[in-house]
């Protein structure tokens, strides 16, 4: 079994991916600005809901390390996901 720190990394990985997927699909197809909020929400209240179950389901332990990410200029609403998930 997975500890914590690792399951939650796994998670915002998954979820960082799919970030990345939105705002690449809105820079190159010129989605519209209230769906990319739309669903950028969308995801943070799924992680959100994740992350509480982990929470209740899985023994604490040591805090993950962030990892670097190369820079883009992502969707504003994707950016603000992705700082949640740093700062998080």
């Amino acid at each position: 079994m997975i500890g914590k720190a690792e399951a939650r990394s796994l998670i915002d990985d998954v979820f960082r991916e799919e970030a990345l997927v939105i705002g690449g699909l809105a820079a190159n197809h010129g989605l519209d600005d209230d769906l990319v909020w739309r669903l950028v929400r969308n995801l943070e209240a799924i992680r959100g809901r994740v992350l509480r179950r982990l929470d209740d389901e899985l023994p604490l332990e040591d805090t993950e390390q962030e990892r670097e990410h190369p820079s883009v200029r992502p969707h504003p609403a994707v950016s603000g996901f992705l700082r949640c998930l740093r700062e998080d």
